[in-house]
């Protein structure tokens, strides 16, 4: 590409990370256009007449998943190459499908079960074991988790659940409880490397640091590497974050992958600068192609576009 690509970014606010992400745009001479995810109207009929088809890349930065992954649908749909795509984000912005992606490419995870009723939530819980855990399909941070730790807990958060009435409390996405160790594992993935990771460490046992979990760096070893490479080929490629588990038994289990990631407080103690490598990915995407970029295999892309024809989501 001789001359400069036209980037732009979708956003919803200018957070920290967005920040940082402009800052190493900058770097490269590269000038952004901002597109406000609170102010854009697309046109999803006309196709060949959008204003998106000069774009050699947009970078999703939403942080609402249905925003994102609608806006990601119809710029796919339009030709327009995103990072990441409407694929990525339909995988891993809804733990149902995660789940099922990893588990078809064999991917090493923690027990999950799934239910429509509070009935049939019960029995699939009572057949994990106390604890269990209690997840929404949808959601991030760590909210409207539930340690589950007994029949009376269970029933009323059951309760809960059926009396809020929407959607996303009808599903029943149940996972058994890993004793951690007083920390999990948050490694970033960029295309086809592992660039970094940091041990989330806290006495309490959700581990995100937006709820007071401190970080520290951990080295990323060849299991380490191997495992988020396969985890992140299995949801589509692409720039994301992933949580790590340490079972004594098991090794490493994968709990969820993020595709709108936060890296905020692990640039200083990984002492890498991952909004640039996250440039750099953008970038090679811009030039090359999805597939190029993620060092994807024609098997991969066959793989893929299966998987993307079965959503509806396109890659």
């Amino acid at each position: 590409m001789s001359k400069l690509p036209r980037v732009g970014v979708l956003y919803s606010r200018v957070r920290v990370e967005e920040k940082l992400l402009f800052e190493a745009f900058e770097k490269r001479g590269i000038s952004l256009d901002l597109l406000d995810d609170q102010k854009l109207i697309f046109d999803i009929t006309d196709v060949r007449q959008h204003p998106y088809q000069d774009y050699d890349v947009i970078v999703e930065r939403c942080i609402n998943h249905s925003r994102a992954l609608y806006s990601l649908k119809i710029l796919n749909d339009q030709g327009v190459r995103t990072v990441n795509t409407a694929l990525v984000a339909d995988i891993c912005g809804n733990k149902l499908m995660t789940t099922s992606a990893l588990a078809a490419a064999g991917v090493p995870q923690p027990k999950a079960l799934v239910a429509y009723t509070p009935e049939s939530a019960l029995e699939a819980i009572e057949r994990l074991g106390y604890p269990a855990v209690l997840k929404p399909t949808v959601g991030s941070w760590g909210r409207l988790l539930s340690k589950v730790n007994d029949r009376d807990a269970a029933e009323s958060i059951l309760e809960h659940k059926e009396t809020l009435g929407s959607y996303h409390h009808s599903i029943f996405y149940i996972q058994e409880y890993v004793q951690k160790p007083g920390r999990d594992i948050r490694a970033f993935q960029v295309g086809p490397e592992t660039i970094c990771a940091i041990y989330r460490n806290s006495a309490n046992w959700i581990t995100n640091t937006a709820r007071g979990g401190t970080s520290a760096n951990c080295p990323v070893t060849p299991e380490i590497a191997d495992i988020c490479t396969r985890a992140a080929r299995a949801c589509g490629g692409g720039v994301v974050a992933l949580d790590l588990f340490e079972d004594p038994d098991r090794g490493l289990l994968v709990n969820e992958v993020n595709y709108t990631m936060e890296f905020r407080n692990s640039i200083a103690p990984t002492n890498v600068n991952i909004p640039e490598r996250m440039v750099d990915f953008c970038l090679a995407v811009a030039r090359d192609g999805w597939d190029a970029a993620n060092g994807f295999t024609a098997d991969d892309s066959t793989r893929l576009a299966a998987i993307s024809l079965a959503d509806g989501a396109s890659a």
